[in-house]
């Protein structure tokens, strides 16, 4: 659908015809006249209203011209996907990299977000929508990530890093998108695919106490407690000495491949050739030729990842 209408005057005719295609789309998508989100400037989709209000923000205020996919008013998931492609790959890539060089988890799991495609989407929009109006330097997700490494750093507790959200949003001008709690916040990560797991470890290390050892209360190879021990050296039964964290691999995989041009680049060694008889790429070296002639099955997918070859 052509966008181009968004960075019109609004006093034009495309424009004009622009806004008129937009809410018929959204009437379409989402079959109601009434509870539709606002793509305005002041609003950025925080808030629902009917189309002829919708109408008029869009003229007086102007179009939030960050919103690029529109996931919110029906856009499939996967044209929202192409079309986030168009934008340069360098941008792109500035824009989300800072995810995995940021973002640390901690605490109390709220559940895996991870596995719905649609707030993967919504997560993506939030790349692309400003900390508030008129922001050029923070996106909602890049200010998100932000504090929340600094929750983790410094070991905030969750009903601190709240209070620092809400004096956040106070402080910051009217229409800012930062969230208001330490749920909104962590389900909004989790959305990325960044769950994790908390296990029992014996504090030597010797074991997890996961399996067969799931239900010890002493390790087998070292003899210490499972259980923490207090300032009255008294057992306090139920509370760990020790806990590891995993981060499941999978759910970072399905991830990666969610963005196309990240896919093509973890596929590209099938399609690549080399002509110049120069190891360019690992795919190039005689150990993963060997992993290739010993599981042919596995080798024969371009989409396995060899993680530690």
């Amino acid at each position: 659908m052509d966008k181009s209408w968004m960075h019109s005057d609004r006093r034009s005719k495309a424009y004009e015809l622009g806004v008129e295609a937009f809410l018929n789309f959204s009437i379409e998508n989402l079959l109601t006249t009434t509870h539709i989100r606002c793509p305005c400037v002041k609003c950025v989709n925080l808030k629902l209203f009917g189309v002829g209000i919708i109408r008029d923000y869009l003229y007086f205020n102007g179009v939030d011209q960050s919103y690029k996919n529109w996931t919110f008013h029906g856009e499939p998931w996967e044209a929202a996907t192409n079309a986030s492609r168009n934008v340069e790959e360098d941008d792109d890539h500035s824009r989300y990299s800072f995810v995995s060089e940021e973002i640390e988890m901690d605490d109390n799991d709220f559940g895996d977000f991870g596995s719905d495609p649609y707030e993967f989407a919504n997560v993506i929009g939030d790349g692309d929508q400003p900390l508030y109006p008129g922001c050029r330097k923070y996106t909602k997700l890049s200010a998100l990530v932000k504090l929340y490494n600094l929750k983790a750093k410094y070991g905030m507790s969750d009903v601190c890093f709240t209070e620092l959200l809400i004096l956040q949003g106070n402080l910051l001008p009217e229409g800012n998108t930062i969230p208001a709690s330490m749920y909104e916040a962590k389900k909004t990560l989790c959305a990325l695919g960044l769950s994790y797991e908390k296990m029992h470890a014996c504090p030597n290390d010797c074991i997890l106490y996961r399996k067969e050892y799931e239900d010890l209360t002493h390790c087998p190879n070292c003899g210490i407690s499972r259980w923490k021990e207090g300032k009255d050296s008294i057992l306090k039964e139920g509370v760990p000495a020790k806990v590891v964290w995993y981060f499941p691999p999978i759910p970072r995989f399905k991830r990666m491949f969610r963005s196309l041009e990240t896919a093509k680049s973890l596929t590209w060694h099938a399609a690549r050739k080399s002509i110049d008889g120069y190891m360019s790429h690992p795919a190039d070296s005689p150990s993963w030729k060997l992993l290739d002639d010993k599981w042919p099955e596995f080798g024969n997918e371009p989409r396995n990842l060899r993680l530690a070859l």
